[in-house]
């Protein structure tokens, strides 16, 4: 997802833009978070969906875009783990579910806020394969601040034709359709029918299978995607597209890469996605093959900022480079791409392949992408570039709230997940200290959890026992804690002090002291220890590690 938020409110350029970015994910400073029922039967694994594990979705839906409504039905294939009688689906209001069948027979459901729970006359045996259809229909909410306000967006393009998308991380798929909307658990392969008036297109994930036309002047679009999906990535875009393709000569054989933009600007974005291969390079040698070959990979436009849909990535950065125009990173290297090509297309190594469980892992998906950046950068401009863009976005963390959430209430960290996350891993790749060993440790990270939901703590086990480092301390201060570490340093004579502050118990992570004439790596602790100087000498710590130093007299 993009980056919603800035932290030197001090700066014009960062007070302009955030006339356009909302801060969702900040809470009020002081706020103790307060959850109710609601966020729990969301954001955990309830007995009624413990019970039974997705194998495969087919939502079928007809979008009305006159009365901005959709109806339809989403058929949920499962797999009985162990015998239960009760099914959580999740559908927020104003959806409404209105009907659920299984086998012919139509069964009786209640509602609980968010929650549908569909009562079975008897348990099925485990190991059995199920199958049941859920009816729904009604006008989705209406995305006010997409895409960090979940929902739909009808708007109409410079011609008057609709202009259609969804957009719905934050606050879940079950939006605008009835699913198991929680991470953990995600189908095998996924249909997706959209009926819509044949003078629009409409673009979703995976592959166009068929395209069925109807005598009523609609036509319906059949996507299949052939690899699990989350369901925030699930989407539907309709517009007065245009398409076109290419093939890029991939790791893997041959990657069918699509684009659909609006009628009107054609030329631009022919110009402007020549970025995509440039990405899927740097990214393919970085992190390994792109992960949806048998899908292809897709760029859609949209009339809101962009998503990570996965293989049917969208996009609304106006066509130019930077964010919306402007250089996250203060330093000028954010000028040398567009944004949302390359953020939003990272995600499908980092939020697609590799997806959190709970979204207070959401880390997982942020901070790696946005390193994704500054390697992108690295692979085309060289790692001193990568450095100076990675470093000068340390300017946007606030150090508000920790970056990892509270679990099982559906609630995300601090949006410092982003560059905090980013700063993180460079320091990780710093300490290493073997390039070819941490492209290593990238490309077998997207290898070991292929295709899975993962924990924090299963990325942590795998970076430590990876690198050989001992970095749960770091882990704990950068992901837990609020603070960044401080290195003290005291010149006394001939010889320099140090030792470290702002930081947790047992923090111990070296760094290099560096001056004109050599490069010192200590290992700080909290009491003072000591190094002899050479005359007139004068450290400063090295930059790419993510802590600050502080000179005392």
């Amino acid at each position: 997802m993009t980056n919603p938020r800035f932290s030197d409110l001090r700066s014009p350029q960062w007070r302009n833009l955030l006339c356009v970015m909302p801060l969702l994910f900040l809470l009020p400073a002081g706020l103790s978070a307060q959850f109710n029922h609601q966020d729990s039967l969301r954001g955990s694994i309830t007995p009624e969906r413990a019970w039974w594990d997705l194998t495969y979705y087919h939502l079928d839906i007809a979008v009305d875009v006159a009365e901005k409504r959709l109806a339809g039905s989403n058929t949920v294939q499962y797999r009985v783990l162990q015998p239960g009688q009760r099914m959580q689906i999740d559908l927020q209001p104003p959806m409404a579910l209105t009907a659920a069948v299984q086998s012919g027979d139509s069964l009786p459901f209640t509602r609980l806020g968010n929650v549908y729970y569909i009562d079975f006359p008897e348990a099925a045996a485990a190991g059995s394969l199920q199958e049941l259809t859920l009816h729904y229909q009604g006008r989705p909410r209406v995305a006010i601040r997409p895409p960090w306000d979940g929902g739909l967006t009808w708007e109409k393009d410079s011609n008057g034709n609709p202009f259609v998308a969804t957009s719905c991380q934050g606050e879940g798929a079950s939006l605008w359709w009835p699913c198991k909307d929680h991470a953990y658990d995600e189908p095998d392969s996924m249909l997706i029918s959209v009926r819509v008036p044949d003078s629009l297109v409409e673009v979703s994930n995976g592959r166009l299978r068929a395209l069925q036309p109807h005598e009523d002047g609609t036509h319906t679009y059949h996507w299949f995607v052939d690899n699990p999906i989350n369901n925030y990535g699930v989407n539907v875009n309709i517009g007065d597209y245009v398409h076109w393709s290419e093939v890029y000569e991939g790791e893997s054989g041959p990657l069918d890469c699509d684009y659909y933009v609006l009628r009107e600007n054609e030329a631009k974005a022919r110009a402007q996605f020549k970025q995509v291969p440039m990405m899927l390079e740097a990214f393919e040698h970085w992190f390994g093959p792109y992960p949806f070959y048998e899908d292809g990979f897709k760029l859609v436009e949209v009339p809101y900022l962009g998503m990570e849909h996965q293989s049917s990535v969208t996009y609304g950065n106006r066509y130019r480079n930077g964010y919306l125009g402007m250089d996250l990173s203060g330093t000028g290297w954010g000028q040398k791409f567009d944004f949302i090509i390359i953020h939003e297309s990272g995600h499908e190594w980092f939020a697609n392949n590799i997806t959190y469980k709970d979204i207070a892992d959401m880390w997982v998906h942020e901070g790696f992408t946005a390193y994704s950046e500054n390697l992108y950068l690295d692979y085309h401009y060289g790692k001193e570039a990568s450095a100076d863009y990675v470093i000068g976005t340390r300017a946007n963390v606030l150090n508000d709230r920790p970056v990892i959430g509270p679990y099982n209430v559906n609630q995300s960290g601090s949006s410092d997940m982003y560059y905090k996350g980013a700063n993180l891993l460079h320091t990780i790749r710093t300490w290493l200290d073997e390039d070819e060993r941490w492209r290593e440790i990238l490309r077998g990270l997207n290898r070991e959890f292929y295709h899975q939901t993962v924990t924090t703590a299963q990325v942590e086990q795998y970076l430590i026992e990876q690198t050989g480092l001992p970095l749960q301390k770091a882990f704990d201060q950068y992901l837990r804690d609020t603070r960044i570490p401080i290195l003290q340093i005291q010149k006394k004579g001939r010889r320099l002090r140090y030792r470290w502050t702002e930081t947790v118990e047992g923090f111990n992570m070296p760094v290099e002291l560096q001056s004109e004439v050599r490069t010192v790596t200590v290992e700080p602790d909290t009491e003072w220890k000591t190094i002899r100087l050479r005359k007139g000498e004068k450290f400063e710590i090295n930059r790419n590690y993510y802590v600050n130093l502080q000179k005392i007299r």
